[in-house]
Parts: structure tokens; sequence; C-alpha cells
């Protein structure tokens, strides 16, 4: 058997890995990607607009940016198995009660308890444990996983508008809170339960690296937080935006779904990237390349084919662009202090996924369509390439 097949690590660790990958693309299947299909079946509830509904999405991914941090202490000192666990029975109890919720306010609730869910069940807990369980083949680990979660869209996409043409929005959500419970609570407590390495002592010759000039880091910081917003926005507004040029739900939903494999596929390719283009050029290219492909989606009518294609290299940018934020911190300064500089950067781009949602409804609302949304997400785009053209090594 070719030895590039077969999973390094201890056997414990290879079982959790597999059970993350499946609950990591169920767990985004039902509290993510469901939601950027449905969002327009809801926003035809008489109580509340798409903004409104798109504003109790965000506060949930707010809220599971700022639980995350204390998540992560936890997971530290603990290890997953409890936590992730925990995290899928208020995942599902979320969602059934987002599909129960009678008004506004109840749908707000149900999304904050979504959030928490998100937190405990999300990248950041999966990524802290293989971190650990996989000590300095983490980087195998790691890139597994991000590679079936770019599976999630594509599997879920699809499978929650077909939910959502039989029962309904609502009846959608109990559906896949039923997959949710299925999948998620029994691996996660009986597939987490691998003995809990002691974190790794420092090495005795480890010196401490300089601090990143605070210049570069802003601008960087500036325009990764930028071109999440882009990004993003074009993933909650594809499927409304497809709708508007003349697809029914359901091929929209499919149009997302294979935006998903296109991330898959190019997180393949970011390994020979990162070898062959230099930090800042690569970081130039992709930002660009990501507002490319979204002034090609607000500006190319069709036909169908034509924006499924466009969806596709969208997600390529997309799931290239996530590697790009991983590793930003250390091709630049090192490995020394990773968690906390990487911490900060990320920062400011979690809160703009989280409120990209909003902002992008809100737009289209003002501006009458979400093609004009797109321009503008590209425009968003434009200066974030221009920002990451200037931290470039100075004389």
């Amino acid at each position: 058997m070719d030895r590039a097949l077969v999973a390094p690590g201890p056997s414990p660790a290879r079982t959790a890995l597999a059970a993350l990958c499946v609950t990591q693309v169920t767990s985004w299947g039902v509290l993510f990607y469901a939601f950027t299909v449905l969002l327009p079946r809801i926003s035809d509830e008489p109580d509340w607009t798409a903004s409104e509904a798109a504003a109790c999405f965000s506060g949930a991914l707010l809220i599971s940016a700022l639980v995350g941090i204390r998540v992560g202490k936890v997971i530290d000192r603990q290890g997953p198995r409890v936590v992730m666990t925990a995290g899928s029975v208020v995942a599902v109890l979320a969602t059934l009660a987002i599909a129960a919720a009678p008004n506004l306010a109840a749908f707000a609730a149900a999304w904050v308890l979504a959030g928490l869910a998100m937190a405990a069940t999300f990248y950041l807990p999966a990524f802290a444990s293989l971190t650990r369980w996989y000590g300095e083949r983490r980087v195998w680990a790691l890139t597994t996983l991000t590679l079936a979660g770019g599976l999630s869209s594509l599997i879920f996409a699809p499978l929650t508008a077909v939910f959502a043409d039989a029962w309904g929005w609502r009846g959608a959500y109990v559906a896949l809170a039923i997959v949710l419970a299925v999948v998620t609570i029994p691996l996660h407590w009986f597939a987490l339960a691998a003995p809990w390495p002691e974190p790794p002592a420092p090495a005795p010759n480890d010196l401490p690296a300089p601090s990143p000039p605070a210049v570069t880091f802003v601008l960087l910081a500036a325009a990764l937080t930028l071109s999440a917003l882009g990004v993003h926005g074009v993933l909650v507004a594809a499927v409304p935006l497809l709708e508007e040029r003349g697809m029914d739900p359901t091929t929209a939903a499919w149009a997302l779904g294979l935006g998903g494999l296109g991330q898959t596929l190019g997180r393949l390719l970011y390994g020979t990237l990162s070898r062959r283009v230099g930090v800042t050029s690569r970081t130039v290219a992709l930002v660009g390349a990501g507002g490319i492909t979204t002034l090609l989606l607000g500006l190319v009518p069709g036909p169908a084919a034509l924006l499924i294609v466009l969806s596709m290299l969208a997600g390529m940018v997309r799931g290239n662009l996530t590697l790009l934020q991983a590793t930003a911190v250390p091709d630049r300064w090192g490995h020394a202090n990773y968690g906390h500089r990487s911490a900060v950067l990320s920062a400011p781009v979690m809160v703009a996924t989280a409120l990209a949602p909003f902002l992008v409804t809100f737009a289209a609302a003002r501006f009458g369509g979400y093609p004009e949304v797109f321009l503008l997400l590209a425009a968003v785009s434009g200066v974030a390439t221009a920002l990451a053209l200037a931290t470039g090594p100075r004389r």
C-alpha cells in the first residue's frame, strides 16, 4: 500500500481524525451552510426581513468567536470529548429552536444558542485537539480535516434544498437537527476518547522571535479582514444572486455546493503555491483573485453552467485564503508565539466573517439587488489587494 495513503499517528488519533472529518462536515452543514440556502425562504416570513434574519445569524458567529477563546482554554486542559459532545447536544437543541421560533425574538435567542454550539463544534476545538494528538505531524492532520470540511456545502446545500422543497424551511431544520444528533453526538463521545497528552515542553534552546513590525502587521490584518468580508459576503449572497439570475432554489443550492467542492480542490493546490510563490506575492494574488471572481459573478448574467463554474472558481480561491490566513504568521515571523499572534491577527477577520451576512442582506435591500452587492464586495476585495501589496518588504 502507498505510504501516502496511510494515516500517521497512533490508532486512537486516527479514529479521532476520521470522526472529526465527519462531524465537521455535518456541523458546518447544519449550523452554517443551511442558513445560506434557507435565507430566501426565511425572509418570506411576515414577521421579519432578510436583514433581520441575517443579523441573528451574524450574532451567532460573533458569539462563537468570543466564546471560542474560553473553549480553547478548556480543551487545552481536559481534551475535546466532553466539550464537543456537549456542543453537539446544544447544536441540536438550537436547530430545533430555530425551526420552532414563533417570532423574531425567539429566532434571535435560538441563534444565540447556536453561537455557543458553533464555538464548541467548529474548527477551533478540532484544530486544538488534532494539534495535541498529532504533535509534529499535525500539519498532515489539519490539512486532512480542512479538505473534508470543504465538502460540507457540497453535501448539505443540496440536501437542505431537498428538505426545504419537501417540508419548508422549518421542516428542513427539524430534519437537519435529526441528522446532527445521529451523526455528531455519538461520534464526539465515543471517538474522541483517546488519552489527552501533556502539553509539549518548550525546547531548551528556543529563543524568542522578534516582534513583527507593527505597520506590516496592521496592514496584513486589514487586508485579510477586508478579504474575509468580501469572500464570506459572496458565500452568503450566492444563492439569492443565482435565484435572481433565474436559477431555481435547488439548482442554486447545487451551485453553492459545487463551490464547496472547488474549495476542497483549491486547498490541494496551496502546498505547491506556497513553495513556488513568495509570501507577499501569494497574498496579493489570492486576495486579488477573490475580488476578480466576485466581480465576474456580479457582472455575468448567465448561462447557469457558466455561473456554476464561476462559483467553483470562487470556492477554490476561498479554500486557498483559509490556508493563507493559517500560515500568514509563521511564513513571515516564524513559529514563536504563534498562538497569540495568530489570535490577534484572526480576531478582526472573525468579526468581518460574522458581520458579512447582515451587511450583505442590508446592502441588497438598500441597492435593490444582489448583483450590485457583488460589485461592492469586489471593490472591497480590491482595497484588500492594495493593502496586501503594501505588506511587502521595505528597504
